[in-house]
C-alpha cells in the first residue's frame, strides 16, 4: 500500500517563534501559522476562513526562523502531518495534537515586511548551508548583482 504524507502551505506567523534546545543540543523551534482561505457561501457573499496550524521546525532551519521571523512574518512551509498522543499530568485524560513538522521553508514577502529576496529561503530538506537561509543585507547596498545591460529591440529574434 502506498504513503504519502506531504504539505505545503503558505501563511503568517500567529506569534513569535519559541526556541528550545534538547540535552543534546539539537534545536526546536515551536510557532503557529494562520493559514488564510476564501471562498464565497450559498448566498454567494466572500467569506473568510482562517485556518490556525502549529508547526515544528528541527535542527538548523528551527534556529533560522527563531532568529529572522517574528509574528506576522509571511512564510512557507514544506512538511510533513505528525500525530502526538500524550495523557495529561493534571486531569490524566488522554490528549491528542495534529502538527507539522518542517522539512523546508521560504521566506516570503518584501524588504519592507522583513522578507528576504528571491531564493533566500529554505527551500530544501537537509539544508544546513546558511548561505541558503541567511537574509539579505541591510542597508544602502543591495546583495544583487547589477542588472546587465537590456539588448536592443532588433537584437531580439521574435
Amino acid at each position: 500500500m502506498a504513503n504519502f504524507n506531504k504539505v505545503y502551505l503558505i501563511g503568517n506567523l500567529t506569534r513569535d517563534p519559541e526556541l528550545r534546545v534538547t540535552p543534546k543540543g539539537t534545536a526546536i523551534c515551536q510557532f503557529g501559522l494562520a493559514v488564510n482561505r476564501q471562498f464565497k457561501d450559498e448566498s454567494g457573499a466572500m467569506r473568510d476562513e482562517t485556518t490556525f496550524v502549529d508547526i515544528e521546525a528541527w535542527g538548523k532551519q528551527g534556529e533560522t526562523i527563531a532568529k529572522y521571523c517574528t509574528k506576522g512574518r509571511p512564510l512557507f512551509v514544506e512538511g510533513r502531518l505528525k500525530f502526538d498522543q500524550w495523557e495529561d499530568k493534571t486531569s490524566g485524560q488522554k490528549r491528542s495534537k495534529l502538527k507539522v513538522v518542517l522539512e523546508g521553508f521560504q521566506f516570503l514577502g518584501g524588504r519592507g515586511e522583513g522578507g528576504a529576496a528571491p531564493g533566500g529561503g529554505g527551500d530544501d530538506h537537509e539544508s544546513s548551508s546558511p548561505e541558503r537561509h541567511a537574509p539579505p543585507a541591510r542597508g544602502g547596498a543591495s546583495s544583487r548583482p547589477a542588472p546587465a545591460q537590456e539588448a536592443a529591440d532588433e537584437d531580439v529574434p521574435f
